[in-house]
């Protein structure tokens, strides 16, 4: 394994898109960074370019806006990259199903590595993804 590989794999910077959620879902990823469930202890950082990240999180479902915006910042995260949907509304749009500035689920326009349940999903969730999505890219 190289050790630009295995360090992505041991200290994975992530990034974190909001493409027009509630903010339920990225309350509990600060949750998820905070003492008591401790992604950090796993070498995760969140990082505010994605030029510097090796996994992107995105919440929310593809409202029109926020289109072109994630594809931006999806090709600006060096590769191998890895994408984490969370949430109801990233994998389905949850409540927002049919809605005419909805464009659909982030894998329409994104490729997937991995998928967090729930409105709001649990922090513990969060983790578990981030880790299936390392797992799936690196490991």
């Amino acid at each position: 394994m190289s050790i630009t590989r295995q360090s992505r794999l041991k200290s994975p910077w992530l990034f974190h898109l909001n493409t027009g959620s509630c903010n339920g879902c990225d309350i509990e990823i600060v949750a998820a960074l905070t003492p008591m469930y401790d992604l950090e202890q796993l070498g995760c950082v969140l990082v505010g370019s994605p030029r510097h990240a090796d996994v992107l999180l995105v919440t929310g479902p593809m409202t029109r806006q926020m289109v072109r915006r994630a594809i931006t910042i999806y090709e600006q995260i060096p590769q191998p990259k890895a994408v984490v949907a969370i949430g109801a509304c990233a994998l389905s749009t949850g409540p927002f199903f049919g809605s005419d500035m909805v464009e659909g689920p982030v894998d329409r326009l994104l490729p997937v590595d991995a998928y967090v349940p729930g409105c709001p999903p649990k922090p513990e969730a969060i983790i578990d993804g981030v880790l299936k999505a390392l797992k799936k890219k690196y490991g």
